[in-house]
């Protein structure tokens, strides 16, 4: 059944510390149920406890406080953990924690679901059923967060949005979650150590320039010429690569925070020297930092391939012959359809 009572993380402080002067109630009390909701991450009224059993009672029955919850987890032998989370309607995301020797990675959803149709993704052939709200985007991260400190004894140092879903046809939600995980009453993590990913909006890659942002961003690139990249990626049809390109540009301009590449390499398809001199091209014509060159990652559906070690490493020394900072990233979580590509809440 529907509530029509208000999501009480959905008030902003001051309309926290309006409605306990309504009470009658004293103004600090706005304060520490906005610490219990965002600080210590309580999933329930009942857990303030130190309100009384009565304001625990009145604000049961005037909001509610939809926690997002842990439905299962899986554990790659690489160390990372994928995590199904349930929403208060049932939907399900998933979300990834990625351990590296310097790092703790959450890499976290901002769609249920995607309609860009990208033909290598898992996550494509899924219908979107609706955006994530912004408190259960950060729901994901604080859980996430929770994971690494219980296995590996560390808080998360980044956080990815490369889960399901576009986060930039989810933009209000995802700056916000943003705020609050980079608020210090939230997680109080660096926006420089987020990283946004998009199959390629340029509208909203020129606004999240124009609002001046402080998070890094990622282009999933993934071929590097008009007509492969619309055979793989539909969305290139309407953002094709010149107003990409001159978007990026717009956006460093503007916040002169980190831009990268993503390319996934698919066997016989965008693997070439030529391919590769596409790219290098793209690459001189944005201040990208990185270009990062993924594993493919297989899944049901797709009927793509991942080249040889031998090809990779050969467009890999091509592309540092030709001055381009490229990574190759080896896929994590591969034997828990974890990995780059693969999240499609299988169960």
């Amino acid at each position: 059944m529907k509530s029509d009572k208000k999501n009480i993380r959905h008030l902003s402080l001051p309309a926290l510390q309006e409605y306990f002067g309504s009470i009658e109630e004293k103004a600090f009390r706005a304060k520490q149920v906005y610490e219990w909701l965002w600080l210590r991450h309580a999933t329930s009224f009942e857990a303030m406890t130190n309100l009384s059993k009565d304001l625990r009672t009145k604000l049961e029955d005037n909001f509610v406080l939809p926690a997002v919850r842990v439905d299962a987890t899986q554990h790659s032998n690489d160390g990372t953990i994928k995590s199904r989370f349930r929403l208060h309607d049932n939907h399900l995301v998933e979300g990834v924690l990625i351990p590296t020797d310097t790092r703790q990675t959450a890499c976290v959803s901002s769609q249920v679901g995607c309609s860009l149709s990208c033909k290598f993704c898992a996550t494509g052939y899924m219908d979107r059923k609706r955006n994530l709200d912004f408190d259960e985007i950060y729901d994901e991260v604080a859980l996430i967060n929770q994971q690494a400190l219980e296995h590996n004894g560390k808080k998360l140092t980044n956080i990815v949005f490369m889960g399901m879903g576009e986060p930039l046809l989810n933009y209000k939600n995802v700056l916000q979650s943003i705020e609050r995980i980079t608020s210090p009453d939230g997680l109080g993590m660096s926006p420089k150590r987020i990283t946004v990913s998009t199959a390629g909006v340029a509208k909203m890659i020129r606004q999240l320039g124009d609002d001046q942002v402080r998070f890094n961003l990622a282009l999933s690139l993934h071929a590097a010429n008009d007509k492969k990249r619309s055979e793989i990626m539909p969305i290139n049809d309407s953002n094709n690569l010149k107003e990409l390109i001159a978007a990026l540009n717009h956006f460093y301009k503007a916040t002169g925070n980190e831009i990268s590449f993503e390319y996934i390499l698919f066997k016989d398809f965008n693997d070439s020297k030529q391919d590769a001199d596409e790219l290098i091209k793209i690459y001189r014509q944005v201040p990208a930092d990185l270009v990062n060159i993924i594993e493919y990652n297989p899944i049901d559906n797709a009927r793509f391939q991942k080249p040889d070690a031998e090809k990779a490493e050969d467009f890999m020394e091509y592309l540092a012959k030709n001055r381009v900072n490229a990574r190759l990233r080896r896929s994590r979580g591969k034997d828990i359809d974890a990995a780059c590509g693969q999240l499609a809440n299988k169960g």
